[in-house]
């Protein structure tokens, strides 16, 4: 199982170690895709986990019982090639560039892997090729 999580930590959680956790104890997989944390205030990340069912289940319950907000992400972005222009225009908002110039081609490449779908690319794009959908 793969899927995408927002965590929002609470002021007194941001201390623990949670994504090592998710490692050591539930052989899961993460890749933190974005993050923002503050010791003074509330705070999230959003994570990419993997693993077997069985273990991504029972990480899921741990993530519960440690007092945060765990939200999947269910909604994904996709692009229309043929709507496309590759302006460029996406690729200088976009915080995990997903969405990037290639130097060679002088077009806009997408990695869906490392979007995180915060939809600034949708709000930009001049041709609207650019969607959101949902799960």
């Amino acid at each position: 199982m793969k899927r995408r999580f927002i965590l929002k930590f609470k002021r007194n959680t941001i201390d623990k170690p949670i994504v090592y956790k998710l490692a050591k104890d539930y052989h899961l997989v993460f890749n933190i895709l974005r993050a923002n944390i503050s010791p003074k205030a509330d705070s999230m990340m959003v994570l990419e986990i993997e693993g077997d069912e069985g273990d991504f289940r029972k990480g899921l319950e741990y993530l519960k019982g440690m007092n945060l907000d765990v939200e999947p992400i269910e909604q994904d972005v996709k692009r229309d090639e043929e709507k496309c222009v590759h302006c460029g225009v996406c690729a200088s908002v976009c915080p995990p560039n997903a969405l990037y110039v290639n130097k060679e081609t002088y077009r806009v490449d997408f990695d869906y892997e490392r979007c995180v779908a915060c939809e600034h690319c949708v709000k930009v794009c001049p041709v609207k090729a650019i969607h959101v959908y949902f799960d």
